[in-house]
């Protein structure tokens, strides 16, 4: 029978020698590699004090941006939700009520908007799928935590605190 592709080879089985069933060659030569990693410059860095740079690219932690006027952007249509792979993003839309014009842009806002990091696959599509530019992804660190219900982030953690920068790349958390 003939290969295809022609890059077939023949295996010969070759009975080992005396010195390579001691396994000693293979043990020097496994000493000889971590000798030379031990001398060359860590990867290691002090995190405190040093930081690591990240991407122009980087895609962290959601934020639902507002208005120059301090009104979230968002109005609840779906589009996010419809396109992020991972299902991660749930709303709950609902009316603007009389008196709520200085907190809601449209008539139609989200009154539930949760994403769920776990799920989430920091893919950026919920993003570049808003029409108001409600959705961005910062460049800051998704917050660690060892209960899976601090994953489930809603408005309270995602709608941007009021005074912060307008351009989500400029943006810096608030800090407690």
């Amino acid at each position: 029978m003939y290969s295809l592709s022609k890059k077939s080879k023949v295996v010969v089985k070759k009975e080992m020698t005396w010195s390579e069933k001691l396994y000693l060659p293979a043990i020097f030569q496994g000493l000889m590699i971590t000798i030379r990693h031990f001398f060359k410059k860590k990867a290691t860095l002090q995190y405190p004090e040093q930081k690591k740079e990240f991407a122009a690219v980087y895609r962290g932690k959601h934020i639902l941006k507002r208005d120059e006027q301090g009104r979230e952007n968002c109005t609840a249509c779906g589009l996010c939700a419809v396109s992020c792979p991972a299902e991660a993003i749930t709303i709950v839309a609902a009316e603007r009520q009389k008196g709520e014009e200085h907190l809601y842009r449209e008539e139609k806002y989200a009154a539930s908007y949760e994403i769920n990091m776990l799920r989430c696959i920091f893919c950026g599509l919920c993003e570049e799928a808003c029409p108001k530019d409600a959705v961005y992804l910062t460049e800051e660190l998704a917050p660690a935590s060892f209960d899976r219900t601090d994953f489930i982030f809603g408005k309270d953690k995602l709608v941007q605190p009021l005074g912060t920068s307008a351009h989500p790349k400029t943006y810096k958390p608030y800090k407690k």
